[in-house]
């Protein structure tokens, strides 16, 4: 029970196959302050670059429907074609900051995680619609954190705007008394200016937010011995299964290799450890291994040549060095040629002698 238990709990880091998995789910690291972050700081860049010319665009507009609304027709398809007019003088004057602004949101989403196409996330679920489950997630934990991080960023941006319009508090007591032109290029200025603090001051929070979110997306993640041993046999294979093919792959080989033997020309042997088998015919570039083998298969090795008439001979330093440089079906290296002709040559003038 208690090696079960310990299997069951999740303390090894998630796989790579663990985690594109939970990409494809949609379940990723995200940070909304990062995102919100991302869309501030697009809103206040637009205002600082595109904000005299938005405003000059459209005090032209207004000013000009202002100057002249005595003169406007006000029957309906007059009215509707001046509305029209209108509202496309206004897109026209917005809409490429409003699209930069889209960009940076979408920006504040991509560099986060790459770029996800789940449809996971929309399929219906039952934990979606129901009370008890609404009810469980409104008082969790996570739930119950959001809420604290709600409360200490309103805290540190109400401190900071606290201390930036205590100052001011004299002239901003003075705005009623201010002509509209003189209002307008104080308030954009200062209204600016506290962007710009609210901006660097989201900054650090959506950091820090961020670094949290994915701790805790990472932890969610993390797997328990048995799922790591599971998605093992998944991918790489049932150790059991693996053995068994390996098993038959080597019985597969060593009846290839005995059945190689009584063609073979020569059998260098350490006398029951090590057995290479040696295949050399002229005109070849090297004599080529056709069997080897340790302890029983070398005794085998030696039995079958043996029992075919092959000539078996005992060289210890030989067989061990052939064994470990050499694969079935492999030429010999070129630094035993010589160990190796000279095994071949008296081989043959034993068969010649034998004649």
């Amino acid at each position: 029970m208690a090696e079960q238990s310990e299997d069951n709990e999740k303390t090894e880091d998630p796989t790579q196959k663990r985690l594109d998995d939970a990409l494809e789910r949609g379940d990723v690291a995200k940070s909304q302050e990062v995102s919100t972050w991302f869309v501030l700081a697009g809103a206040t860049l637009m205002l600082m670059t595109f904000g005299p010319s938005i405003a000059s665009d459209l005090k032209k507009t207004l000013g000009g429907l202002i100057a002249n609304v005595h003169r406007l027709p006000a029957d309906g398809p007059a009215l509707v074609s001046l509305t029209t007019n209108i509202g496309r003088e206004v897109i026209a004057a917005v809409a490429i900051p409003i699209l930069l602004v889209a960009l940076f949101a979408i920006g504040g989403n991509v560099i986060q995680h790459r770029l996800v196409w789940s449809t996971q996330s929309l399929a219906p679920k039952l934990s979606k619609i129901s009370p008890m489950a609404g009810f469980k997630r409104l008082f969790s934990k996570i739930a119950l954190v959001n809420f604290a991080k709600g409360v200490v960023k309103i805290a540190i941006l109400g401190t900071v705007m606290s201390m930036l319009l205590w100052p001011e508090r004299t002239r901003l007591e003075n705005l009623v008394t201010l002509d509209v032109a003189a209002l307008l290029p104080f308030t954009s200025v200062f209204a600016l200016k506290m962007l710009g603090f609210v901006v660097v001051i989201m900054a650090f929070i959506a950091g820090a937010d961020y670094f949290f979110q994915y701790r805790q997306w990472h932890e969610k993640q993390k797997m328990s011995l048995q799922e790591v041993k599971e998605e093992y046999k998944q991918t790489d294979g049932d150790p059991q299964i693996k053995g068994r093919i390996r098993r038959i792959r080597e019985t597969k080989m060593r009846k290839r290799m005995m059945a190689a033997v009584p063609e073979a020309s020569v059998v260098i042997m350490n006398p029951t450890h090590y057995a290479v088998a040696l295949k050399y015919e002229r005109g070849d570039n090297a004599p080529v291994c056709v069997a080897k083998g340790l302890d029983n298969i070398a005794l085998t090795i030696r039995k079958v040549a043996e029992a075919h008439g092959v000539p078996v001979v005992e060289n210890p330093p030989l067989a061990r060095a052939l064994h470990a440089s050499v694969e079935v079906d492999q030429e010999i290296p070129t630094d035993h040629y010589k160990a190796v002709a000279e095994v071949i040559g008296y081989v043959m003038r034993l068969r010649r002698g034998g004649n």
